[in-house]
């Protein structure tokens, strides 16, 4: 490389980073990727929801402009310590400061990494102040649907997906997205099955969330865990595929891969496969959203092929994860229907994390509040709308938790 390229690199203003979910495993693993290219970024923002000690160390180390807590008595708390400390990152209450934070004109990228429906009104935000959004989040797409993709176009955003399935299959199609209704004939996400694939059905009652959380190859937040074991996160994915890549439903398909080395995969008109391969490891797609159209390292470790012994791949038991196919049958209904599903899902999960509800009765909360709630017509043509259907969704829930899901 000669002189002059290297200070066109260096030249190059670091990108600014909003990391929204900081003290999770996926805004940790942004940082440690962050970290890893001080040349390249910054940190501007960083959010918590009750981590208020992982997120004082998180200032203390990065010394961002702003920092979010949702609560006034933590955020106070915040405050003071940062102080102390002679740390001059102003400390912001609640959700609108997310919304504020995620659309400053001062911030190039956002990584959506708040789980579950309250990411969606911050990643909107994004969305229409045209960012670089990374999309952590998935419940933005299950939850907004066309109100969010709208809101990209319309915004002029990036659109860059962090779920391991979606930027695998991002990672196979050509950057001129007019090409991918030409190039795919449907895709499948892989699945590894999580800690219960090959456990007997009839005793999935007796799962404790220390079990449902063990995953085997991948390290998760305590509700993605859960959703995994349920196989419910794979239905949000496929979901959320639908709108990524525009898609059929019928043409979004899974497959348990249980090495997790394959993440996912594209199957060409042609009958070609393209597929993206690599360890598991969440610091590779979050490099590769952060860094793309190049590429950078991440810290994960190389493929070896020569460790792999063997690379498997079964159908999805329906028995052992009936909650799959509600992805299906969402999409197929009114628009909404996804939301309600997600809504159920959030309410059912954190029951069971909180031992008010049996592992195998999540399902039951989940397809008896789709057969319960009746989606109005234009609920999904504001934020408004969808977020009364998620608080009906939930209330109706709730009812079916206090009952055991029956």
């Amino acid at each position: 490389m000669s002189a002059s390229s290297v200070t066109t690199v260096l030249s190059v203003p670091r990108q600014r980073v909003c990391v929204l979910g900081s003290t999770g495993s996926i805004g940790t693993s942004t940082l440690d990727v962050i970290g890893r290219h001080p040349e390249r970024f910054e940190v501007f923002a960083l959010s918590a929801h009750s981590r208020v000690d992982d997120l004082a160390a998180q200032c203390l180390r990065w010394q961002p402009r702003f920092a979010v807590l949702p609560d006034v008595a933590a955020a106070r708390d915040l405050a003071t310590r940062l102080r102390s400390a002679d740390v001059r990152t102003e400390v912001l209450v609640g959700a609108a400061a997310l919304e504020e934070v995620a659309a400053h004109p001062e911030v190039d990228s956002v990584m959506a990494a708040i789980v579950g429906a309250a990411g969606l009104a911050p990643c909107l935000a994004a969305a229409r102040a045209g960012k670089r959004l990374l999309l952590a989040n998935k419940e933005a797409l299950v939850v907004g649907g066309e109100l969010f993709m709208r809101a990209v176009r319309e915004g002029g955003a990036t659109l860059l997906p962090i779920d391991s399935e979606h930027s695998a299959i991002f990672q196979c199609l050509p950057e001129d997205r007019s090409a991918w209704a030409q190039r795919i004939d449907h895709i499948v996400l892989t699945a590894s099955g999580g800690p219960f694939r090959q456990r007997d059905p009839a005793t999935l009652a007796e799962v404790t969330p220390e079990q449902a959380c063990a995953h085997p190859n991948w390290v998760m937040g305590r509700k993605i865990s859960v959703d995994s074991a349920t196989m419910m996160n794979k239905a949000l994915e496929v979901i959320e595929a639908r709108w990524l890549f525009d898609l059929a439903p019928r043409d979004v398909r899974v497959l348990l891969h249980p090495q997790s080395i394959i993440h996912s995969m594209v199957v060409c008109r042609d009958a070609s496969v393209l597929a993206q391969l690599g360890t598991p490891d969440m610091r590779v797609p979050i490099a590769y959203g952060l860094s793309w159209p190049q590429r950078i390292e991440s810290g994960a470790a190389q493929l070896d092929f020569l460790s792999l012994a063997s690379l498997t791949f079964e159908p999805a038991d329906a028995q052992r994860f009936p909650g799959l196919q509600l992805a299906w049958q969402a999409l197929e209904a009114r628009p909404g229907t996804t939301a309600v599903l997600n809504a159920a899902n959030e309410v059912a999960v954190a029951a069971f994390l909180e031992r008010r509800l049996r592992f195998d009765r999540i399902h039951a909360v989940n397809a008896g509040t789709l057969a319960q709630l009746a989606v109005p017509e234009d609920a999904t043509s504001t934020l408004g709308g969808l977020l009364a259907l998620d608080a009906s969704a939930r209330a109706v829930a709730g009812e079916l938790v206090a009952r055991g899901g029956v």
